[in-house]
Parts: structure tokens; sequence; C-alpha cells
């Protein structure tokens, strides 16, 4: 038997149910996966809530596109992929699971210098801190700050940003800072004095802003230190882009992304792959709940705190 997590109502974590199914069987074409590990994303939660809009449910429906796993079986007219293969998997359809059919076009080899969690914790993140900062025009001698640093995207921005040669600022907690100096970046503490604190440690000034805190406090201290709101991007706060002036990708933003920016997302995870041959690359688990305790997992990330990622362990 398999074991999955699904809904059939919206609302708290709490509407989430964890039920036991027959293993999915193989279709041509597809590849089933033992899941080791998942990923925890805030869209997890939206979509369950109901804040991200999504059609009625008039069926229980499934969590989760990020996983890492072992390949079990390959349906006919799958090349390049065997038994014994391990995978991350990204974009999948209900990844709160123990097993996965999925078409092969959702994996990528997992990279032995990551264990399961990590794996399974770079999907999402990953893919939206690359093509955010792509579309932002980062790259040598760029003067980049991030709001919210320390999150799943924030790390993995800082990491991109340092490697292509930009320096990097960023805001988190007091008690997150070494974590930031340890990837390369300037750090600094959110709250009352931000821009003055930001252009101390930036004396030359501000190129580009990344946001993934969405406060009104990181916006306005955006538009204090850049004049061209186009170098502003956003994660989180997409439904106030137009209206601002400022670029959003997901966070909510009714505009979708455009083709350019779904192939930068396809690179990111094999770019980060790459860095973390080198040893350039780290991805941090803060949390590790069993699959059975998806709504606690969910209920953490949404406080909005955590350090890293949360992943699951079926």
């Amino acid at each position: 038997m398999a074991t999955i997590v699904q809904y059939s109502r919206l609302g708290g974590p709490d509407v989430l149910e964890v039920v036991e199914v027959p293993i999915p069987a193989v279709s041509d074409g597809q590849v089933l996966v033992e899941v080791q590990a998942v990923g925890v994303n805030p869209i997890d939660s939206k979509l369950r809530s109901g804040k991200r809009p999504t059609p009625p449910i008039d069926a229980p429906r499934r969590v989760g596109s990020d996983a890492s796993g072992v390949v079990l079986e390959v349906g006919s007219g799958v090349h390049g992929w065997a038994a014994g293969d391990e995978v991350i998997v990204q974009g999948a359809t209900g990844a709160y699971a123990s097993h996965l059919v999925l078409e092969p076009s959702t994996l990528v080899r997992k990279p032995s210098v990551w264990t399961w969690s990590q794996a399974a914790a770079v999907g999402i993140p990953v893919s939206t801190a690359y093509q955010a900062l792509r579309s932002l025009g980062v790259g040598e001698g760029t003067r980049l700050l991030i709001h919210g640093g320390t999150g799943g995207v924030g790390q993995a921005a800082v990491q991109f940003a340092v490697a292509w040669g930009a320096t990097v600022f960023a805001t988190a907690s007091p008690s997150n800072h070494a974590r930031l100096a340890e990837l390369g970046a300037v750090p600094l503490s959110y709250g009352d004095g931000l821009v003055e604190r930001v252009r101390e440690a930036a004396p030359d000034g501000i190129d580009v802003v990344l946001d993934g805190a969405g406060t009104d406090e990181a916006l306005e201290a955006s538009f204090a230190l850049v004049d061209d709101r186009s170098h502003i991007g956003t994660i989180v706060a997409g439904p106030r882009a137009a209206e601002l002036g400022i670029r959003a990708w997901s966070g909510g933003s009714p505009v979708p992304l455009t083709d350019e920016e779904l192939r930068l997302r396809a690179e990111g995870v094999p770019a980060a792959i790459e860095l973390a041959s080198q040893g350039q690359f780290d991805v941090e688990v803060s949390e590790r709940f069993p699959l059975a305790r998806a709504a606690d997992a969910q209920r953490l990330s949404e406080e909005g705190h955590t350090r890293g990622k949360i992943v699951l362990i079926p």
C-alpha cells in the first residue's frame, strides 16, 4: 500500500487527511518512484486554505510538488531512466506521498552531495530564485538586496548571486545573521532604520532588489533605495506589483510566467547541482516531520519564521 495526503475542503491544516491507497500502476511513458522525502512549500498551504484561488473541489485533492526518491519501475517507452536511479522530483502533482507515478520530465538526477531531505527541498525555491535573479539581470558587480534572506528562496538566491559575482546584502533576524555571512552575504536586520543600515553597508547604493518578505517595510525600503522600480522584483507581493510598478513572479501574481521565465525555472535545479558539485551551494533543512504529520509541517510553514526548508519523511 501507498500513503498519500489529501483534502476534500478548503480550510486550516486540519483538513489534511492521511490515506492508504494501492500503489499506483505505471503506464507507458511513466516512472514509479518510491519517495524518500517531500519538500513543504508555502504554496501548499495557500492552495489548501483558499488564499490562492483554485477551482471548486469536486474530488479529494492531493498536495505538494517537490520530492526525492528512488525509481522502482519504468514503463515502456521511457528512456534514460532505470530502477534504482536516485532522483529529484519537481513539478509533480500530489508529492505528499510514499509512491508517485510521474512523467520523466519531472525528474532530475539526485547528486550524491545532497541528502534525500536536501534533494526534496530544492524544486520550487531554487527554480524561483534562479529565474527571478536572471530576470532581474543579476551578475558580476551587481549590488543586490534580498529581503528575507534565510528562507528557502532567499538562501538559494544568495548563493546563486554570490557565485555570479554579485555583492549581496540580505535581511534576517539577528539570530540568522551568521548563516547569511556563511553563504557570502552581508547580513542586515530588518525593522526601524533598515534604509539607513543598507546605505551604511552599501555606500555605493543598491542596483537590484529581490523581495521575499512582502512586508510594507521591505517594499518601502526598496523604493527608497532603488529609483527604477523595474529593478525591484517580488515573489510574495504579486497582487500589488502592477499597482506599485514592480516586477513579480508567482506570489499570487495575476500575470502567468512567460515562456522565457519557465525556461529559466527549468535551469535552476541543474545550475544548483553544478554549484553543489563545486562546494558552492548548500541546502539547509531545518525541520523534518513524518508524512503523517503533514498538518503540523504546514502549520509551522505558515508561521513564516522557518530558516531553510521543512520536509516530510514517508
